[in-house]
């Protein structure tokens, strides 16, 4: 934000100094960091590290800097593997904001929350428009918080059951929406077995739907460093929920919460899914491609399995799966956003060595470092 840029450099005086990239399209516009003496150009290229959030088109990247944004890299997808190859090929020192953590191992600059808040509300505008039932604005066209906690009161839900999947900063972002809409929330024995004259819902760890395949066991341990050893036991959730508002970080080597093949079966009553995880061909299996800001629902045909025009059928499944969720509340987002930056990444870069920075590095003077190895053969495939 314009202000926070202006306090930095009251802090540190002749020691830093920021240019912002001009922009037509951006939520803060070019003159409101003018007014704060702050320079705006249209080349950027005389900086020496470069800021972003999402991945940098190939195109614009420019040689020998130091990046920061989400590469998307890590789990190998295939979608940015060129963009992986570009940044060795420019000598480009990439810094991934997904790995930036604190000695404790939590992240320190993250937009979970937000993606939470406004996924889950996309959950029902979703579930408003299959159903008919209540209209809402959408996310982007709300002001902030306050404004799309004032759409809500016009939700109207019946007795359904709402599962959320996981327990982190965007699992926790998503029930922020639940506890304005004064959904109850309930146990797994009463969501599976129960009949309740309300709408509630579940928020289920990783132990909750996946067992060890061997003997049924869960240990976290081992869940998180062999995922491989473990399935899927999400389909008892899938016979009683209506919604899947689902958050949890997947490892492309644990289990999906269901196969593709399950959505025709008569007893998988989930009709709006919101895939705030967004791993297509992920964790859920409906996610086979993004959707937009601009076009945020695509249907899937139980039967085939193939993306449709959204709610084009009642019996289809209703997919929300935007990649960049936060952009819908961006002034708020980019507030946060900025004052983790300034607490924890600027004071980093005066450092001689900073770990923190270290650990975050994917990429340095044409090569992988020593933590990101693993990606080699991914460099390697072909798409």
């Amino acid at each position: 934000m314009p202000a926070q840029l202006r306090e930095i450099q009251a802090s540190y005086g002749d020691d830093i100094s920021f240019v912002v990239q001009s922009s037509e399209v951006r939520t803060i516009k070019d003159y409101e960091y003018l007014d704060e003496d702050v320079a705006v150009l249209d080349d950027v290229s005389t900086c020496d590290v470069l800021f972003g959030v999402k991945e940098v088109q190939i195109d614009q990247l420019i040689p020998e800097k130091t990046y920061f944004f989400f590469s998307h890299t890590m789990k190998k997808q295939s979608y940015n593997r060129k963009l992986l190859q570009a940044v060795l090929e420019k000598n480009i020192r990439l810094i991934d904001y997904e790995v930036l953590k604190d000695e404790f191992g939590n992240r320190v600059v993250a937009f979970g929350r937000w993606a939470g808040i406004v996924g889950s509300y996309n959950a029902f505008w979703t579930y408003g428009k299959k159903t008919a039932l209540f209209d809402l604005k959408r996310a982007h066209e709300c002001y902030d918080l306050d404004e799309l906690g004032q759409e809500l009161i016009k939700v109207q839900l019946p007795p359904i059951k709402i599962v959320i999947t996981g327990t982190g900063r965007v699992a926790k972002g998503a029930v922020e929406v639940l506890e304005r809409l004064q959904i109850k929330q309930v146990s797994i024995e009463e969501f599976l077995f129960r009949y309740l004259e309300e709408p509630v819902f579940v928020m289920l760890r990783t132990e909750d739907y996946n067992r060890r395949k061997s003997d049924g066991g869960y240990d976290k341990t081992e869940f998180y460093q062999y995922p491989e050893l473990y399935e899927s036991h999400f389909q008892e959730f899938t016979e009683v929920a209506e919604i899947l508002i689902a958050s949890a970080y997947w490892d492309p080597k644990a289990p999906r919460l269901f196969d593709l093949k399950d959505i025709a079966n008569d007893d998988f009553q989930i009709s709006v899914i919101a895939d705030i995880s967004c791993d297509v061909n992920g964790s859920v299996p409906t996610t086979v491609k993004t959707s937009t800001i601009i076009d945020p629902v695509f249907d899937i045909d139980r039967l085939t399995g193939r993306a449709i025009s959204a709610f084009g059928s009642q019996t289809s499944i209703s997919v929300m799966a935007i990649d960049n969720l936060p952009c819908e509340l961006p002034v708020e987002a980019s507030r946060e956003f900025g004052e983790n930056l300034s607490k924890w990444i600027i004071p980093e870069l005066f450092k001689e060595i900073s770990a923190m920075l270290e650990r975050a590095t994917i990429a340095r003077d044409g090569d992988l470092t020593l933590e990101f190895m693993y990606l080699s053969d991914f460099l390697r495939e072909d798409d």
